[in-house]
């Protein structure tokens, strides 16, 4: 036992330098980004600070501008160009030529420059915050846990798994082939196209990106036009941690347009990854079609959050309002069916609506409103619309939010949340996708009928089961025919960025994050060569040689038999047989004309 003791002291000495190493903080050069542009220091001229109305009878896209303004004020914020195709394909066919460089860096290199976007978005939060929320609407504490968290957690999960992932991965050979060596290879697929949504301006541009980049691609991305204004600046910070990284130029190109900037990116790329609605994600499959490129599509969703009775009521009540009205009601997919067993409905609902009437609407910067404004234009009439399905139907609105300190010119821009009971699935607001600060909430008696509820939707994005009993709550979720789930949680599952992130039905399909999404970045290549290279080497036994032998069938019946047969003694047989084929002389079957 006596040599085991300097085994362990060293184990101990490593595990010590080991720490120590992790308290010293990297050598992770800083950058300098120009924020003149998106800082409110309240010194804009008239022209950036008056208040924007939509253009009657022209539309942006004749004007070939991407107007921007804040939807929480309607403060003009600028213009960015809309693309015209041509342009778009000069954008993809210099990151093309950017890729080819950038496709022999090392995880080094691309460690390095994950790094600098980290310390930089770590330490410029709230400027990224105010940013996003400006352009949103939605609150701070919002566009911190959306934006900032997930995209540090992304690139924290990279750093440290991600060079594991795209070696390549060697893989069982089988019986037949157990002389060869089997493995999986990942290499770049080249330029990746991205049409991201508006909701999370800053985490829906550096989640594509992220991925490409680290797995040795180039990136286009289209940002929303509702969004144009954040996007744009937050390419200045990859611009300049690429730049400071010695990466290729366009190696990542931000573009701003329309409808037919999207299309001509979708024709000129190799993969397509798009955030959106389902009418979208299906024009977007019908062009990829044409150049038979893989994609991936997030679409919408309408996710179930199901309570049963032996729950903490109180605790479930917060996590339902918060997962209702994440994102400043000005939306990201939150939950938007509320199932709750009947024995505690009262109980539940009650307390939901004591939380959101003390929920406000207001300017979101101003910080004392729970909720920002809604992004797009006209969106609130949508959801007045659903809202009045329901009560026509027999809903009734227990509660309703207050608004805050809102101008005049900009209440539109606004919906107050909403509580409404004794819905069903008859309703629009059941079935459609509201993307508001709305809590339809329904009755359930047994959990065979909630799955039954939650399967019922043409969405298949997530879902979140509570009950005291995990052992029920994991019986309840694994029936629900969605993508992502969440035990006695909400929304839990994206910070965790090991996990894939997607969904099924018209939600859409493919992933991102995790495993999963990094390779669908990469060009999946097998390969096998020999594993004793050059003494055993693949030679076409000579039964089977052409021209084959009269027995060459009996032949191939016993290596069968040889490598998969279940029976011990028919698989002796079958050697017997097969090393009489080698050493027994066969004459070649005769050629019929």
């Amino acid at each position: 036992m006596a040599f085991l003791w300097p085994l362990i002291v060293l184990a101990f000495a490593y595990a010590i330098c080991r720490f120590l190493f992790m308290l010293i903080p990297p050598n992770v050069p800083s950058i300098d980004v120009d924020a003149s542009d998106v800082l409110d220091d309240g010194n804009q001229t008239q022209e950036n600070s008056f208040i924007y109305i939509p253009p009657r009878g022209r539309t942006q896209q004749a004007d070939r501008k991407v107007q921007c303004y804040e939807p929480a004020t309607m403060k003009y914020l600028g213009y960015y160009p809309a693309l015209t195709p041509v342009e778009v394909k000069e954008r993809v066919a210099q990151a093309r030529k950017a890729q080819k460089i950038w496709a022999k860096s090392s995880f080094k290199q691309r460690r390095l420059f994950l790094r600098i976007l980290l310390n930089y978005i770590v330490k410029h939060q709230q400027l990224i915050c105010e940013t996003s929320s400006r352009d949103t609407g939605k609150t701070m504490v919002d566009a911190s846990l959306g934006e900032i968290m997930t995209t540090c957690e992304k690139i924290t999960w990279l750093l440290s798994e991600g060079e594991r992932w795209l070696k390549p991965e060697y893989r069982s050979s089988g019986r037949s082939m157990f002389y060869k060596k089997s493995k999986v290879e990942f290499h770049p697929l080249g330029v990746i196209g991205a049409i991201v949504s508006w909701n999370y301006p800053f985490h829906n541009i550096f989640n594509p990106m992220l991925a490409a980049v680290f797995s040795g691609n180039s990136i286009v991305i289209k940002v929303s036009e509702h969004a144009s204004w954040s996007g744009c600046f937050y390419f200045q910070i990859i611009q300049s941690a690429l730049a400071a990284v010695g990466a290729p130029e366009n190696l990542v190109e931000v573009i701003t347009g329309f409808a037919e900037t999207g299309e001509a990116l979708v024709s000129s790329v190799d993969k397509m990854i798009f955030v959106g609605s389902p009418g979208v994600g299906k024009m977007i499959m019908r062009n990829a079609s044409e150049t038979l490129i893989p994609v991936t599509l997030e679409l919408g969703g309408k996710d179930a959050f199901i309570v049963c009775e032996d729950v903490d009521v109180d605790r479930v009540a917060c996590i339902a309002v918060r997962a209702a009205l994440q994102s400043s009601g000005q939306n990201c997919a939150g939950a938007e069916r509320f199932y709750v067993h009947r024995d505690i409905y009262s109980s539940f609902v009650s307390k939901v609506a004591k939380i959101v009437k003390s929920v406000s609407a207001g300017p979101p910067l101003a910080g004392k409103y729970d909720m920002g404004a809604i992004c797009l234009q006209e969106h609130s009439e949508k959801l007045e619309s659903l809202v009045n399905d329901a009560l026509d139907k027999g809903a009734k609105i227990v509660v309703r939010g207050s608004f805050g300190n809102i101008s005049e010119g900009a209440v539109d821009q606004f919906f107050p949340p909403t509580v409404i009971e004794n819905v069903d699935h008859t309703m629009k607001l059941m079935q459609e996708e509201a993307f508001g600060p709305i809590l339809p909430i329904m009755k359930f008696s047994t959990d065979e009928e909630a799955v039954g509820l939650a399967n019922d939707s043409r969405y298949g994005l997530g879902c979140a089961v509570f009950s005291g009993s995990q052992r029920r709550a994991k019986k309840i979720a694994s029936q629900i025919h969605c993508g992502v789930v969440a035990i006695n949680d909400f929304a839990s599952n994206y910070l965790c960025q090991s996990l894939p992130f997607g969904g099924v039905k018209d939600s859409g399909f493919g992933r991102f994050a995790g495993v999963e999404g990094l390779r669908a970045c990469c060009l999946v290549k097998s390969v096998v060569e020999d594993r004793w290279w050059p003494f055993i080497k693949t030679k076409i036994p000579k039964p089977i040689q052409y021209p084959v032998a009269e027995n060459s069938f009996e032949f191939q019946e016993s290596l069968v038999e040889l490598f998969y047969g279940l029976d011990i003694w028919d698989r002796l047989r079958a050697l017997v047989n097969v090393i009489k084929f080698f050493t027994e002389q066969h004459s070649p079957a005769m050629v019929r004309s």
